[in-house]
């Protein structure tokens, strides 16, 4: 089982369950060193200056807010220690909602909450409670000093934690100037198609069918160059043209899609 990186409760009523918190997640990106081209040594980041061009030892760096035009407010670790929030070890839930009404771009990352000890049956209760009423469960905790705003939620027997972002985080779609159907009138045609087409690609999500292809190629150019193969590098792949009528786009894309049913 991964390692716990929290340990606390979650409280409902006057229910308290003990939990541990590990990670629901594991990224699979694909990291490079900076190295030197001509030797390969790797290349080490410095802190200096931007003032008189020395390195500065970690002891005298101190945090500063940029308030622009080159101004900054130095704040002192004891100043921020004095504004930190409780870090109490409890996740109170403060209110139940459906999931549905949570847009999927408040979401920021998910960790797994098991019970602790003895807390089994305790658990048990709430993950059965919750899967009964399909309901998320909303609240604060506190991890690492910063307190989240986190959504718990049954999913195959095991509670889902997932941290937040707060509603002035989330950019308001509208401020963005994007057209909608009101502005470009597509015709009933159109829309039936569309519908079509949508319904003809539409199947039960499946996460495995889905895997990262760009890294298993990276991988495998890296064991490639390992092995002291010469790559030969690819053409550029050709950019799509541009679509001049959208309608027999949509008969195109909805024939394709009844042939590869």
């Amino acid at each position: 089982m991964p390692r716990a990186i929290w340990s606390g409760s979650v409280s409902f009523g006057l229910v308290n369950v003990p939990v541990k918190l590990t990670t629901a997640t594991s990224p699979k990106d694909v990291r490079f060193h900076q190295l030197h081209d001509a030797d390969g040594g790797r290349i080490n980041q410095r802190r200096v200056c931007s003032v008189d061009g020395e390195e500065v030892d970690y002891a005298h760096i101190v945090k500063g807010y940029d308030l622009g035009g080159g101004r900054y407010v130095v704040v002192e670790p004891e100043e921020l220690a004095g504004v930190d929030v409780e870090a109490t070890r409890n996740i109170d839930i403060e209110e139940f909602v459906e999931l549905s009404e949570i847009d999927p771009v408040f979401f920021e990352k998910s960790y797994y909450l098991v019970p602790d000890e003895r807390a089994e049956k305790a658990y048990a209760l709430l993950v059965e409670t919750m899967q009964r009423c399909n309901k998320v469960a909303l609240g604060r905790f506190v991890l690492r000093t910063k307190q989240y705003l986190a959504a718990l939620r049954a999913r195959d027997g095991v509670l889902v934690l997932s941290t937040m972002l707060y509603a002035d985080e989330v950019v308001d779609p509208g401020e963005l100037d994007v057209p909608t159907a009101a502005d470009t009138a597509p015709s009933e045609r159109e829309l039936h198609m569309a519908s079509q087409l949508v319904e003809s690609l539409s199947n039960p999500f499946d996460p495995a069918k889905y895997h990262d292809d760009y890294r298993e190629k990276v991988l495998a150019l890296i064991e490639a160059k390992a092995q002291g193969e010469i790559i030969t590098a690819a053409q550029p792949a050709a950019e799509p043209a541009p679509v001049v009528d959208l309608m027999a786009a949509l008969e195109a894309s909805l024939a394709r899609a009844k042939q590869s049913a």
